[in-house]
């Protein structure tokens, strides 16, 4: 059904040594072809309408992998004897199959053909990206590691399907992890389709790893709250028992040993390290999908890789510094609290003071720096950008989870008792949580838009490009380029001068938000939860509304600031 794709001219094979940032000649391009639009007369626009049908198919493709999985894994909490955590584990590893033998294929075969990669997005998979897969991807491993030991000691009541399905687990993040490191930045050229529906179904694939983990990690939530609120309530009396509980789970319990303790202590903690890993991978394969067939013109400025310095930052590092210090010890002294009994009300205006006097500073440092974006005289980047676009998108996205969850807390607050202190605390957290995602999110936006600052480093480079140059040539272009930096040195050393201060302010509050963002990403992750822990929400809506309302918001919402640090540090590197 999906076409092939033919070649103007039959490419040759010494020709694929040559640069991938060189403009290929256009005899080496491969134009895509698609069964319904063959007649076409022009082939660039044949090229164009098969690759938006390419396009459009394997979309559908991802869409109904993606639905078939949500199938699966919803019947599975809803209706948890016809389906199993083993069924959806098994139609999730049928899929890494699928996807690992795409990877190896296009690994070995796709991008060692002539002319497969002649063009490298220098936008794409950025070098914080790439190592937020190898780091989160290395602790999902250990995560798969715990699991498979855990379900080793409890042999006699797991299946076979407990320990072979976390194995494929590891062989699937090993590939994927090197896959995206190496060929994150590829403008694929050859074999279009087929590269296009296995991005989709590799991106299915992490999208449906992400929601599994997102509901095994709620219902541990689910469960914990649930005994904590029995105890309370049923203190003295016989044991209760919930019928979720009162399955195989209840039967499989860990032996009072180590190590034991801390695979299953391991397993659970390590859970937010896989949904974060998921979701990076899905952005990275998106990009890689649009850029399939993608052929970038050599026509306009080069691209400049601005280096990470933390030269001439003073207070933003030390006042990011002393937010995550304090934020280290509000967390702990929730967590304290949480674990040995439920939280009480001090600790949580302790929680919600913490949030009061941070966000306003993030709020102000954010609108102090569009202001200086505003003020400031660099142009405008108006390239097309698949990286840029997702990351404006992803950003717009997983801010309406915060900003979700606090509209329904300002609700339920006003509704009820909006004087008490504790109730006005939250009331002027989720006020002030939705401003600092606004502002946030137009600072980050307007800095990832603006071309990047030229150091003064950049002459000396272009000299150094020159002395790689012919004699004769260079001879020439020397007396053209001394001429060139004469009639620019005055005004270059005027205009840095003048935007030196704002440059050094736009990388004070950048590193400043990339330490709170940190902080703020840790505290919800590793099991801060006190809006579902607090009460006042859940007695307004009810316990099953409020938390679906969780369900959905909180995994946006830890996702919003790790994804708010890579853009920050953009932001950081270009100013």
């Amino acid at each position: 059904m999906l076409g092939n794709k033919v070649s103007r001219q039959k490419p040759c094979h010494h020709c694929k040594s040559r640069s991938a940032s060189a403009p290929p000649d256009t005899s080496t391009i491969h134009y895509e072809k698609f069964w319904l639009y063959r007649h076409c007369s022009s082939v660039q626009q044949r090229d164009r309408q098969a690759q938006k049908a390419g396009q459009l198919f394997s979309g559908l493709l991802a869409m109904n992998v993606v639905f078939l999985g949500s199938a699966f894994i919803s019947s599975m909490i809803f209706n948890h004897v016809a389906i199993t955590l083993a069924d959806v584990w098994i139609l999730l590893s049928i899929l890494k199959v699928l996807c690992l033998c795409w990877i190896i294929y296009y690994l070995l075969g796709t991008s060692q053909q002539p002319h497969a990669v002649l063009y490298r997005d220098s936008h794409a998979g950025p070098i914080w990206i790439r190592g937020s897969v190898l780091l989160f991807g290395s602790f999902s491993i250990l995560l798969n590691v715990f699991q498979i030991g855990y379900s080793t000691i409890l042999i006699q009541c797991k299946s076979r399907v407990d320990i072979v399905f976390p194995s494929i687990e590891i062989l699937f993040i090993c590939s994927q992890a090197f896959f995206l490191w190496r060929h994150s930045k590829d403008c694929i050229q050859v074999q279009h389709n087929l590269t296009r529906c296995g991005l989709m179904l590799t991106i299915a694939t992490n999208l449906l790893l992400w929601l599994l983990a997102v509901t095994n990690d709620t219902i541990h939530m689910e469960t914990e709250s649930q005994l904590r609120e029995v105890e309370q309530e049923f203190a003295g009396k016989a044991p209760f028992s919930y019928p979720y509980l009162c399955n195989k789970t209840a039967l499989c319990t860990c032996p009072n040993t180590t190590i034991c303790k801390v695979f299953q202590k391991g397993y659970i903690l390590l859970y937010p390290f896989n949904t974060e890993y998921c979701l990076v991978c899905c952005s990275v394969l998106y990009v890689m999908w649009k850029n399939v067939g993608r052929r970038i013109s050599h026509h306009h400025v080069p691209h400049i890789n601005p280096k990470f310095k933390l030269q001439g930052v003073v207070f933003g590092p030390l006042l990011g510094v002393t937010a995550v210090i304090t934020g280290i010890c509000v967390f702990m002294m929730y967590q304290i609290q949480a674990t040995s009994s439920a939280p009480n009300r001090q600790v949580f205006v302790m929680y919600y003071s913490y949030y009061i006097v941070l966000l306003p500073l993030m709020s102000v440092g954010a609108v102090i720096g569009t202001i200086i974006h505003a003020l400031e005289k660099r142009e405008l980047d108006t390239l097309k950008n698949p990286t840029r676009s997702l990351d404006v998108i992803l950003l717009m996205g997983a801010a309406l989870g915060q900003i979700g969850m606090s509209y329904f807390s300002i609700v339920a607050i006003v509704a009820t008792d909006p004087r008490d202190l504790l109730n006005s605390l939250i009331l002027s957290y989720s006020v002030l949580l939705i401003f600092q995602n606004i502002t946030q999110n137009v600072f980050i936006i307007d800095g990832l838009h603006r071309q990047p600052f030229i150091s003064p480093g950049t002459e000396e480079e272009m000299k150094e490009e020159q002395n790689h140059e012919p004699y004769d040539q260079r001879r020439v272009s020397m007396l053209e380029l001394g001429q060139e930096i004469r009639k620019v040195s005055l005004s270059y050393l005027h205009s840095y001068s003048h935007l030196s201060w704002k440059r050094r302010a736009l990388r004070e509050i950048s590193f400043f938000l990339v330490l709170c963002n940190i902080i703020l990403w840790v505290m919800p992750t590793f099991g801060a939860h006190p809006v579902f822990e607090n009460g006042l929400e859940k007695s307004f809506y009810g316990y099953s509304t409020w938390f679906a309302i969780v369900n959905f918001g909180l995994p946006l919402g830890v996702f919003y600031r790790m994804h708010s640090v890579g853009g920050l540090l953009e932001v950081y590197v270009t100013a």
